[in-house]
């Protein structure tokens, strides 16, 4: 979550009254990179999370409501959002989709526990077998053909070293799904990071953020979710009592088929490098559109080049 798009006290209270709430206070929310966020608050003491999405049109977003709403009333611990006075749960203000969803208490996992790690290892399994039949027709948009053009367009200013590094990990992950055609797929979180979770101590409390859900691998997810949550950042190295935590959780509500136990190594890799090539288009066009300042959270691509080379070695 961060903030592109700056509201006032004004643009916050036409927003809650279309939803027939008295807003009266906010706060950004300066935590990921593509939305706008804020903590707002009613006259009545209730809280809510405002999100603007600003890479997502009514019609792209249109799409979150309803799986939310699914994925609730499968016992996934999501933040279903709120439907306005017009019957809507997407609202347009300054010609972008706005949403708002009850804010659910808990905090982002700072240094992650065991119990921690095999918590979401278990929610993320439940979260697939939820989304198993559901009917969304959504191709990855981070996906394969997305991270080919991202390497043409960042090679010309990478070192020689990484240009090797991002051949290799494309090519294995070209290689490894060719040879393993029948890799599980389904609809994915795609972006499961720490700060899009809430924990209670030991206990997750919500999943956040479905923006990026979509048809692909299981084990895409998997790995995506395992170099965050079982590295011990800044050190990005595999920690191996999490990740095998992690696995547990996981593996005790759907057991990963040999495949993909062989080829998960290949999936940390690709994983770690998709979001290095992102935080790469990120920045660059931050710098072009000259996002800066302490509204914007710009994270390091270093560190996700770092994670990659790590993932290569172990």
């Amino acid at each position: 979550m961060s903030v592109y798009t700056a509201l006032s006290l004004a643009d916050i209270e036409q927003i809650g009254a279309a939803y027939g709430l008295r807003l009266t206070q906010y706060q950004a929310i300066h935590s990921g990179i593509e939305n706008s966020n804020y903590f707002v608050h009613t006259d009545d003491g209730r809280e809510f999370v405002l999100t603007l999405f600003e890479e997502l049109n009514v019609q792209e977003a249109a799409f979150l409501a309803p799986l939310l709403q699914h994925l609730q009333q499968a016992g996934i611990k999501v933040a279903a959002p709120l439907i306005a006075n017009n019957g809507q749960s997407l609202l347009m203000y300054h010609d972008k989709p706005v949403q708002l969803a009850p804010r659910i208490k808990g905090q982002h996992p700072e240094q992650v526990t065991q119990k921690q790690a095999q918590e979401m290892g278990q929610q993320l399994a439940k979260l697939h077998l939820a989304l198993k039949k559901y009917p969304l027709k959504r191709p990855n948009a981070h996906g394969a053909t997305w991270w080919q053009k991202e390497a043409a367009k960042a090679r010309n200013a990478m070192s020689s070293i990484e240009q090797l590094i991002l051949d290799t990990v494309l090519n294995d992950f070209k290689e490894t799904v060719e040879d393993f055609e029948d890799l599980p797929k389904g609809l994915i979180h795609g972006d499961l990071f720490r700060d899009n979770t809430l924990f209670d101590g030991d206990e997750l409390c919500a999943i956040l953020d479905f923006s990026e859900t979509s048809k692909d691998y299981c084990l895409l997810d998997v790995a995506i979710t395992a170099n965050d949550f079982c590295s011990n950042w800044p050190n990005v190295s595999l920690n191996q009592a999490l990740y095998q935590a992690f696995l547990a959780g996981y593996s005790s509500v759907r057991p990963l088929t040999e495949d993909e136990k062989q080829v998960l190594p290949t999936f940390l890799a690709m994983a770690a490098t998709r979001f290095w090539l992102s935080r790469l288009s990120v920045a660059k066009r931050n710098a072009l559109e000259g996002r800066t300042g302490d509204e914007v959270l710009q994270k390091d691509p270093q560190q996700m080049f770092e994670m990659v080379k790590a993932r290569l070695a172990e």
